[in-house]
């Protein structure tokens, strides 16, 4: 079916929430109801991105998280190549051996990529992606027994 003119993708709007889990919450009541849930569609609206600053962003903590993510590296290339190893001391040295060049591998790039950003962006964040609101829609045929099982969601809770 194509999206049309009169009809927004994903069908006409049988339920609107505040939060994602709300709209899931209405899809899976809508599923426990033996609905055709292939037949609905959750479009978020009005998206923004967040972005909370965790902290700041040092010659040392860049060294430093470079040295742990490549430690992490090494210790699987370490252990990838202690497979082959013919006795238990050779496996160790391999694996001790992968986690030192790894380290030292990634707190060098991690500080050749700190100070290769020139100071522009001394924090550290996070991001997410939320919307305002989250439409549940559906294809008309089945809107009307969609609302009024979701009208009875709503009154269940």
């Amino acid at each position: 079916m194509s999206a049309s003119v009169s009809m927004p993708l994903g069908g006409v709007q049988v339920g609107s929430y505040d939060s994602y889990e709300q709209a899931q919450a209405a899809v899976d009541y809508l599923s426990d109801q033996k609905f055709p849930v292939e037949n609905v569609t959750i479009i978020g609206t009005d998206l923004r991105m967040v972005e909370k600053v965790t902290g700041r962003l040092t010659t040392g903590r860049a060294i430093a998280a470079g040295a742990a993510a490549g430690a992490w590296w090494g210790l699987f290339v370490g252990l990838l190549l202690g497979i082959f190893s013919t006795n238990g001391t050779v496996w160790i040295a391999s694996v001790l051996t992968g986690l030192a060049i790894g380290l030292v591998f990634g707190a060098v790039f991690g500080w050749i990529g700190y100070r290769a950003t020139g100071g522009r962006r001394d924090f550290t964040s996070t991001s997410t992606i939320t919307a305002s609101r989250y439409d549940v829609l559906c294809n008309p045929a089945h809107a009307e027994e969609a609302r009024a099982l979701l009208a009875r969601f709503s009154l269940r809770g």
